[in-house]
């Protein structure tokens, strides 16, 4: 069902339409010009927002081997995974600001901003001469990506509900998915012809034409649903997400989710370089990884739509934890160090069975929080982002000369993981 809107820009109301059905928002002008907005406009914009924070990652990692001497690291040295790490702390720490301001000024201006200061991060950490400073310019970059790293859930639950929320970003994390796959090769191209500098300008660029585009998409929370922003409403905003146990115990079991992924973004170029030996597959290997997950989100979108958000998040994390065992046992029968396409298939059907979660918890989570989603986007993005790359960052230490840390790692957070999911169930309590 699409929720009625009525924008300070003009929204035309909108009845509710059956689900499944052709939906078409309209956004009138005051020169009477009417803008369509169908519901795969909307996918694509949000596809395409989410694709900067994959490039903000996917594409440098690349380079890592010729970023290492020129910030002054080992060749072998795997504080370059810090790189990531900074990242993803910016974006932690950013989307509980961005909620706020998103939910008071609206998703429009909110993304505007968010996509100048990513600009501005990626420009500096081109020209950072050391690590320390990269770390400050990748920080800040991730300050920025916060913004469209929310406001994708935050647009989508304007537009939609349930089920239908679910399905549709399910669709744009299929969509999504194009990032991962395209974006490595794309680095490796830049790096056959320019320095490294090169792939973070080409960030840079990338989202002065998404700031182009978010012009054009307009507005989607209604002037009904702003809230003000001031300390005492935001804090009692907050209040109302963390104390909302249909909320924060999905967001809690997202967090050790996203943790092993976030291993395997930190420490899989260091693995196939420094422990396999096998550098140069490295982009291959990742990019079609991505290829399969994003084979996996178009899945978990009609699985949703069948069986609901709920059990398919149930499902998942029970798959997780399976696959994930056997997968630890694979890698302590060879000491640490099985065949490389071994672990390289192994963490892709881990990574795999763990698609629908980001999805459905999502979903779920912001179902009970109606106005206050752009909040609870942040608040939740707070949880996911800092709390996934800490608990990363944990093992991406220990992953020296096996990947035994890693299958550790994958089958003790999907342990938590699913435990929290099952707390979360209707009827169960902690």
């Amino acid at each position: 069902m699409v929720t009625s809107l009525q924008g300070v820009t003009g929204w035309g109301r909108i009845q509710g339409t059956p689900a499944g059905a052709p939906v078409t928002l309209r956004l009138l002008r005051s020169t009477g010009s009417v803008h369509q907005r169908s519901t795969s406009h909307v996918i694509a914009y949000l596809a395409l927002t989410g694709s900067l924070l994959a490039l903000g990652i996917d594409i440098i990692i690349p380079a890592f081997d010729e970023m290492r001497p020129d910030l002054g690291l080992d060749p072998a040295s795997n504080d370059i995974t810090l790189v990531i790490t900074a990242y993803f702390l910016g974006m932690a720490i950013g989307q509980p600001l961005w909620g706020p301001i998103a939910d008071r000024f609206g998703r429009a201006p909110a993304m505007t901003a968010g996509l100048g200061l990513y600009s501005l991060g990626a420009l500096a950490s081109a020209m950072s001469p050391t690590l320390g400073v990269m770390l400050v310019a990748r920080f800040v970059w991730g300050l920025g990506a916060a913004a469209p790293a929310l406001l994708r859930s935050a647009i989508a639950r304007d537009l939609y509900t349930g089920d239908q929320m679910a399905r549709v970003m399910s669709i744009v994390m299929a969509v999504f998915m194009v990032g991962p796959v395209a974006a490595p090769l794309l680095g490796a191209a830049l790096l056959a012809v320019a320095p490294w500098p090169s792939v973070f300008l080409v960030c840079a660029v990338a989202a002065v034409l998404v700031l182009g585009w978010t012009r054009r998409f307009g507005e989607t929370l209604s002037e009904q649903n702003r809230r003000p922003l001031k300390f005492g409403p935001t804090i009692a905003a907050f209040r109302t997400v963390v104390s909302t146990r249909a909320t924060v115990v999905p967001a809690l079991a997202l967090v050790f989710n996203q943790a092993t992924f976030f291993i395997f973004l930190g420490s899989g170029q260091p693995i196939m370089d420094v422990i396999f030996e096998r550098e140069e597959l490295f982009v291959w290997v990742f990019s079609v990884s991505g290829l399969f997950l994003a084979t996996g989100f178009v899945v978990s979108d009609r699985l949703m739509a069948r069986f609901g958000a709920a059990r398919v998040l149930e499902a998942s994390a029970m798959a997780f934890v399976a696959v994930a065992l056997v997968n630890l046992m694979v890698v302590f029968a060879a000491d640490g160090r099985p065949d490389w396409w071994v672990w390289a298939v192994g963490v892709g059907v881990m990574n795999l069975v763990a698609v629908p979660f980001g999805p459905a918890v999502f979903s779920i989570a912001l179902e009970p929080m109606g106005a206050q989603a752009g909040t609870a986007s942040g608040v939740i993005g707070l949880m996911t982002m800092a709390g996934g790359s800490l608990l990363a960052a944990v093992f991406d230490a220990r992953i020296v000369d096996t990947v035994s840390p890693m299958a550790v790692a994958y089958l003790g957070y999907g342990l938590i993981s699913a435990a929290l999911v099952w707390v979360g169930r209707p009827g169960v309590r902690a």
